[in-house]
């Protein structure tokens, strides 16, 4: 099942375990038993903590196995083969069970260990999702910490039953209890804020105590990150306030063009920027949206959804941008019930059915060629009249045979059952005449839009909504530098972001020079 490469990786890893381990697999005569029980039966072999045991239980998932630790009550499983992106989350749930320590603070997982009450978890996602490694590794944590925390991995590739009568159709998806408890990407930190009530609120009163900045850097961003390292070399107070640290990028599947990195993945570069960023003294505040921004004339003001406010003599802003919306009838509400925007990570779970791409660009096109192999057909929709996608793009997407394309076409409505998405109305744009095709997903690819909703009244945007930079990344409002994504600055692209979030860190250090400067050494300067 796995290769020598993988086995003498894993070999090594599990060197670091100190407890034995059982892995009690639950079996049947499938194809996929056989395929499990290779997999775990390799992994035994590498290791003499570890163990491995047959079950017939009826009242578990077949094919599907159990982590515990000899003498221990820990709720790990996995329901299918946890590979692709999942084989991550079995090495750390190995490791973890085994007696190795978790890379997570303390306090956190004090936090874990004080939850009462019963969780069982079931996480649904796909092997090929880049988001849904984050939500599984964080509840198999949980599940190791705590006793009363249960968890189960299902591929919902493996169980199209199961995805079909609970309406999944988003990875990844939670439930707990046997309720729905959330979609998409989620951090051990945001999960425990569901659970933990009181949390924000404890949270709010630290944020209210810290001191003022000398730098904070609103988005943790490729941009804002860059921001941080720069500024924090230059030894002054940094912090970092963020709703997730990565931003974006964390959403990005494949990156191929960041120079000096032949190929890379979002997540991946995300947690090397995090942990570059922890090598210096900043303060990262993550989990925390801004609401406002508040000019003052020696300190900027920036207000935290929780109530908390945070000062700063310069700051920042890096809060890029997100997926655009179409803005019609029934998008919102069959969000995750057919309307998707993630091919990668949603496009398993429309297996032979028929899909549309809205979106003609290099993202729309990428995507419609990515779920022609999945999907039993493809409609792509474009507004304008033609594609604006790179031409080896278009070729290959015209040479697909379950691809239609539809251009000068304006999507008027997502129509469905009231449980799920189940077509798309259009207008064709020349004639005006009215179109609807059945489906039963779509995929939304038709750029971003900018997060300075906060900002409005404040801080100069331009007609698209973006902040207003000048060659320095200086705002309209003093002691305001902007970066990246959510700038006027064009090409949004993570390489550019970088550079112009270090670009705003020295511009900003220089405006700090210059305010603190004794009065002679000011003239002097300014001559």
């Amino acid at each position: 099942m796995l290769d020598a490469n993988l086995k003498n990786q894993l070999k090594a890893y599990l060197e670091r375990v100190t407890q034995p381990i059982e892995i009690v697999a639950s079996v049947n005569d499938s194809d996929k038993s056989r395929e499990m029980l290779s997999l775990l039966q390799d992994i035994a072999s590498l290791s003499s903590k570890v163990s491995v045991r047959e079950s017939r239980d009826d009242n578990e998932r077949k094919p599907s196995f159990s982590l515990n630790r000899t003498g221990s009550n820990m709720g790990v499983r996995f329901a299918g083969l946890p590979m692709g992106h999942e084989f991550t989350s079995l090495v750390l749930a190995l490791l973890q069970v085994g007696g190795h320590p978790p890379k997570a603070e303390q306090d956190v997982l004090d936090q874990i260990r004080n939850l009462e009450g019963e969780f069982l978890f079931e996480t649904y996602i796909s092997l090929s999702c880049q988001n849904c490694p984050d939500v599984v590794q964080a509840l198999n944590l949980m599940a190791v910490i705590n006793p009363n925390v249960r968890h189960v991995m299902i591929d919902g590739a493996l169980f199209q039953d199961e995805v079909s009568e609970r309406q999944i159709m988003a990875v990844p998806t939670v439930f707990l209890n046997g309720q729905t408890f959330g979609q998409g990407r989620m951090s051990l930190e945001e999960i425990l804020a569901k659970l933990d009530t009181g949390s924000a609120e404890r949270e709010a009163a630290k944020l209210a105590q810290k001191d003022v900045f000398d730098l904070l850097v609103v988005g943790g961003g490729p941009a804002g990150a860059a921001a941080a390292i720069y500024s924090a070399r230059k030894g002054i107070r940094t912090g970092v306030v963020s709703e997730r640290f990565g931003g974006q990028v964390l959403d990005t599947m494949g990156i191929e063009n960041f120079i000096s990195v032949k190929e890379t993945e979002g997540p991946k570069l995300a947690a090397a920027l995090e942990q570059h960023v922890k090598e210096y003294e900043v303060d990262i505040m993550n989990l925390q949206r801004a609401a406002a921004l508040v000019p003052g004339n020696d300190q900027v003001e920036i207000k935290l959804e929780n109530g908390a406010s945070l000062k700063a003599k310069t700051v920042v802003i890096a809060t890029g941008a997100r997926w655009r919306q179409m803005n019609v009838p029934g998008e919102d509400e069959y969000r995750n019930r057919g309307v998707a925007y993630c091919p990668h990570c949603d496009g398993p779970l429309f297996k032979g059915k028929r899909v549309a791409v809205i979106g003609g660009g290099n993202s729309g096109v990428e995507a419609a060629i990515d779920l022609a192999g999945i999907v039993a057909h493809v409609t792509l929709i474009e507004w304008d009249t033609k594609l604006r996608a790179d031409a080896v793009l278009q070729r290959k997407l015209h040479s697909l045979p379950n691809v239609t394309v539809i251009m000068n076409a304006q999507t008027t409505e997502v129509t469905g059952d009231g449980n799920k998405v189940n077509g798309i109305r259009y207008n064709d744009r020349a004639t005006g005449a009215p179109h609807h095709i059945e489906l039963e997903g779509i995929f939304v690819q038709i750029g971003l839009l900018p997060n300075t909703d906060w900002l409005k009244g404040t801080v100069e945007l331009s007609p698209r909504g973006e902040i207003e930079v000048d060659a320095y990344g200086r705002t309209s409002v003093p002691g305001v530098f902007a970066a990246g994504d959510v700038t006027t600055v064009p090409y949004k692209q993570i390489v550019i972001a970088m550079g112009e979030g270090s670009k705003a860190a020295l511009s900003a250090f220089d405006h700090l020079i210059r305010i603190t400067a004794p009065a002679e050494e000011k003239v002097a300067i300014a001559a």
